[in-house]
């Protein structure tokens, strides 16, 4: 199995082999004030981590006592064989050797208690934590501006919910705990190790800077090729979703040559990258236990040295050794845990940063309620850029009745569908003021603002779960009959009955056996039911056929009688009956009126008018030469 960036493997050898090595991961760019800004959101959890940290450090201090207590019965146990050997001993001493041992099983038992106690706890703190931040980027989202959204790709946002949380979960699970017991363990053993013979503990410790040199030597040669790999790994990634998700157009064009060539190129890199990484990184481990031999062979010949001299016991040296094989782990774990640190500091930068971004303007104090919209829409010298350098709609101005059909059509770039954005409020305008039965729009609430209008958009938007329940989304609250009404008006009923399961059919990404026409006609459906005071139709009939279009006229002229209803449309045939026609140009109404009247103007509708119906007739003419051709 491939192992990435930051994966841990196992030490080995006598010595504990080596630290267990974790490649540099991404660093933050203020790791100070990001872990403060992180211990500051986690400080609501302060005494569970104090509680944590306690049982932390009891169990490990119990831990580590053991060896230099299972050395006394070593030492016992030897003195008795030497002693009956001699014939100048007792024998072994089993009571003492007995009660030493019922002390080391409380002592483990004791530790493994605490161990198990801060686990717990640590682990219900650190879901907790993951819950509330997994929480707050939600809430977080929908108080974003779509600016935002227009701006930021979607996996960087679903990145910050999943890769980023779950990375500071596992740090707080699993690391914060165990840098106190390293440390505590590195200390705490360092003096058992003084205690017994500073010689020994010399000798052991000259192995460290050798051992960290090799480290050093592997991981500067190792870490380019771990980057590269993982920039690969991202790349044959990406290259597989893209060329999946559009597998049906990469057929139509024979472009699978073409693909598989450049995924090739990408795997061959890929592979190469990690052959290289992996091969070096496994060299580090044998080199490692080679060196721990080392230490452990000299330990093992000045310890036997020194026992001969009387200077230590051998349960000191049993003890000792078991010291020396468990010194290098909290050392390594340190090592180990500084790099997830930052790796955790660089995903709470990017969480912290998301929760910091600028929110869409505050809701007014004093809305409006109570008031029975009539559908009176007051467009007043209206100014509107994405960015303040670029400015998209000028000077827009425009009265509509209530009741009224509005047509507002344009070419490409009018800023047709940003009228829209901008009566529902998803972005604010930067001058001028947009009224609403007199009211200015930002004296709503942006929930109420929107729920006055039903919207069908170009793009059907459906989520995972059965017609019914995708029709009810209008208004939650509907009955069957009155979804099953939403549908017979929306034309969808007939199709749908004769889809397996009717209204239970579940629609996901891989449903295949509704089209995209027949979505269409059931988003139609879910305004029909939402029953809202106004619409607004943004090319709402584009993917439908003629003779279904026709339906869905027919059935939205019944829906839009009485109420104010905005039509985006680029097919000028479909608006002909609309109260009004609103004709944006480079951001400006340039002309206003009804079809017969701008027609008769012979102004810019008229030239888009014509222009559109010149194209349909050279394609009518030229229909039948091209279906020999074709054929």
């Amino acid at each position: 199995m491939m192992q990435r960036p930051g994966q841990r493997r196992p030490g080995g050898g006598p010595m504990g082999g080596g630290p267990g090595i974790q490649m540099q991961g991404e660093k933050a760019r203020d790791f100070r004030g990001t872990m403060k800004q992180l211990i500051g959101y986690i400080g609501a959890y302060r005494l569970s981590i104090i509680i944590v940290l306690i049982f932390a450090v009891a169990s490990t201090i119990f831990t580590i006592v053991g060896p230099r207590i299972l050395g006394l019965a070593t030492t016992k146990l030897f003195e008795g064989v030497v002693g009956q050997l001699s014939g100048t001993g007792t024998g072994i001493d089993f009571d003492y050797i007995g009660r030493i041992i019922m002390i080391l099983i409380g002592l483990y038992l004791v530790a493994a208690l605490f161990g198990y106690i801060q686990g717990w706890i640590m682990t219900g703190v650190s879901m907790r934590v993951t819950y509330r931040l997994r929480a707050d980027i939600a809430q977080k989202i929908n108080r974003l501006p779509l600016k935002y959204f227009d701006s930021t790709n979607q996996g960087e946002v679903l990145s910050r919910v999943t890769n980023d949380v779950d990375t500071i979960s596992q740090t707080l699970n699993q690391s914060l705990s165990q840098i106190v017991t390293s440390v505590v363990s590195m200390v705490g053993v360092l003096i058992m190790m003084l205690t017994i013979n500073w010689l020994l503990t010399l000798v052991s410790l000259i192995m460290i800077p050798l051992s960290f040199g090799i480290i050093g030597l592997v991981i500067s040669r190792s870490q380019r090729y771990f980057k590269e790999q993982q920039d690969y790994l991202g790349h044959v990634n990406g290259h597989v979703e893209e060329m999946y998700g559009a597998h049906s157009v990469v057929k139509a064009f024979n472009g699978e040559a073409q693909s598989v060539a450049k995924f090739d190129s990408y795997n061959n890199t890929l592979y190469s990258s990690a052959w290289k990484s992996q091969f070096l990184s496994g060299l580090l481990f044998p080199i490692m236990g080679f060196v721990g031999n080392l230490g452990y062979v000299a330990v093992a010949i000045l310890s036997g040295y020194l026992v001969v001299q009387g200077a230590i016991t051998v349960g000191d040296v049993q003890a000792f050794i078991q010291y020396v094989r468990s010194f290098t782990q909290p050392i390594a774990q340190i090592a180990n845990i500084s790099n997830v640190l930052q790796q955790t500091a660089a995903a709470a930068e990017r969480v912290f940063a998301f929760l910091a971004e600028p929110e869409e303007s505050p809701e007014t104090t004093t809305p409006v309620r109570d008031v029975t919209v009539a559908g009176n829409v007051e467009f007043d010298h209206v100014r509107f850029g994405y960015h303040d350098d670029k400015i998209i709609i000028r000077d827009f101005s425009a009265t509509v009745k209530p009741g009224q059909k509005v047509a507002i059509v344009g070419p490409t770039g009018a800023g047709k569908t940003t009228m829209v954005k901008l009566l529902m409020r998803f972005y604010d305008v930067n001058a001028g003021t947009i009224r609403i039965d007199g009211h200015d729009i930002r004296e709503w609430t942006r929930h109420d603002l929107r729920q006055m209008f039903g919207m069908v958009l170009q793009d059907a938007w459906l989520y995972s779960g059965t017609i019914m329940e995708n029709i009810r989304y209008g208004r939650l609250n509907a009955s069957d009959e009155d979804v099953l009404a939403a549908a017979r008006a929306a034309h969808a009923d007939h199709f749908v009955r004769t889809l397996p399961d009717g209204y239970a059919t579940v629609l996901n990404e891989e449903t295949s056996n509704v089209s995209q026409g027949q979505k269409q006609l059931l988003t139609i459906a879910r305004a029909i039911l939402a029953d809202p005071p106004m619409l607004i139709l943004d090319e709402a009939t584009s993917s439908v056929d003629t003779r279904t279009e026709v339906l869905i006229q027919k059935a939205m002229d019944n829906l839009m009688r009485n109420r104010t209803s905005f039509i985006i449309a680029h097919r000028l045939s479909t608006i002909r009956n609309a109260d009004l026609i609103l004709v944006m140009r480079d951001g400006d109404i340039v002309e206003q009126g009804t079809h017969d009247a701008l027609l008769a103007k012979g102004g810019f509708y008229a030239e888009l008018y014509n222009s559109q119906f010149d194209t349909m007739s050279i394609v009518e003419n030229n229909l039948p030469n091209l279906l020999p051709a074709a054929g």
